[in-house]
């Protein structure tokens, strides 16, 4: 069921924004919004590696990455159809964090990052954007494994940003020297997502 905005909820989230973004409207549920088949990646023959503008690639299993500093971060959910969802917890690994062990790796020529994902989805972001705005490796979703329909084992979470800039399944991430569009942002949709902005589409 779709609202305009639930009961006794404050007009603003943790980020000073508006709670409910212009034109969207609040669900309980949680849609499943994938193109394409889901992947099954198990967690045993899970890996995730960077490439691109780095000194040297380095991959990371399951145990390691875990092994890295967790965070549960309190957040909302937003998708570009129109729908949101309100105060999950979503416990990983946020990217800020992961940046302080590969930040050595990683080329200051570097300024854009594409996100790619098992079964070929990727989605990009500036590389600034990713360290300032809580983006998480998440694993967990209301402290539960997250499920695979939504991108589990793990998926990159935008809070600030529409649901699409955050690659379910993710597999990789490529350092850049310079902006180049993702999947969506392809096939007509905003290259920067702001949902306060409405950014849903290229102008």
């Amino acid at each position: 069921m779709l609202t305009n905005k639930p009961k006794e909820l404050p007009e603003s989230n943790q980020y000073g924004t508006a709670k409910l973004p212009p034109g969207q409207l609040y669900t309980e549920k949680f849609p499943v919004m994938t193109y394409g088949p889901t992947p099954i990646v198990e967690k045993e023959h899970w890996g995730l590696h960077i490439h691109g503008l780095v000194s040297e690639e380095k991959k990371w299993n399951w145990e390691e990455f875990m092994a890295l500093p967790q965070t549960t971060l309190k957040a909302d959910f937003h998708c570009v159809t129109h729908w949101s969802r309100f105060d999950d917890d979503w416990t990983g690994v946020l990217f800020k964090d992961f940046w302080t062990e590969i930040q050595g790796l990683v080329s200051p020529d570097a300024t854009h990052v594409m996100q790619h994902a098992y079964g070929g989805y990727r989605t990009n972001l500036p590389l600034t954007w990713m360290l300032e705005e809580d983006v998480m490796f998440a694993h967990s979703l209301n402290r539960e494994p997250l499920p695979t329909e939504h991108g589990g084992p793990l998926r990159i979470f935008t809070p600030k940003r529409y649901g699409w800039k955050g690659a379910k399944w993710i597999e990789s991430l490529e350092f850049m020297p310079k902006d180049k569009p993702g999947f969506w942002e392809q096939n007509g949709y905003s290259n920067s997502a702001n949902p306060w902005n409405e950014e849903r589409y290229w102008e």
